[in-house]
């Protein structure tokens, strides 16, 4: 069931059970395919009045000029693109940046340097690494 739920939704079937909901005693179905069972549940509870049908029939419409797009980006939760992978990490600038640290670190200990020194010069090197 849950792989059901986890589905990308289709356009036109959203906008066939929206188109339905305006001409049938049920409205709301379109609400649940889309994932959006309160909705759903609040158009079924008013199905007696011609609020839903109305709002089903305009959804319907508003589904149908939409591109596939907008359509994924308002309900298949379409992600943005992910950013470009990041250049490899050259290990021996991290073994230096490490050793780098361990002299600040002694320098700290032994009151050559104060804490806000070290932080600064602790973001520095580490921002060098990525």
């Amino acid at each position: 069931m849950s792989n059901l739920l986890s589905q990308p939704k289709d356009r036109r079937i959203a906008t066939l059970l929206a188109w339905s909901g305006a001409v049938t005693p049920f409205s709301g179905l379109h609400k649940f395919y889309l994932g959006q069972p309160v909705w759903g549940v609040v158009y079924l509870l008013l199905s007696w009045t011609m609020i839903p049908k109305f709002a089903s029939a305009i959804e319907g419409i508003w589904y149908l000029l939409q591109n596939q797009a907008e359509f994924d980006s308002n309900f298949n939760g379409a992600l943005p693109p992910a950013p470009p992978p990041s250049p490899p990490i050259d290990a021996g600038q991290v073994e230096a940046v490490a050793a780098a640290l361990r002299q600040l670190d002694q320098l700290r200990k032994e009151g050559l340097m104060s804490e806000y020194e070290f932080e600064q010069k602790r973001r520095q090197l580490l921002d060098r690494i990525a």
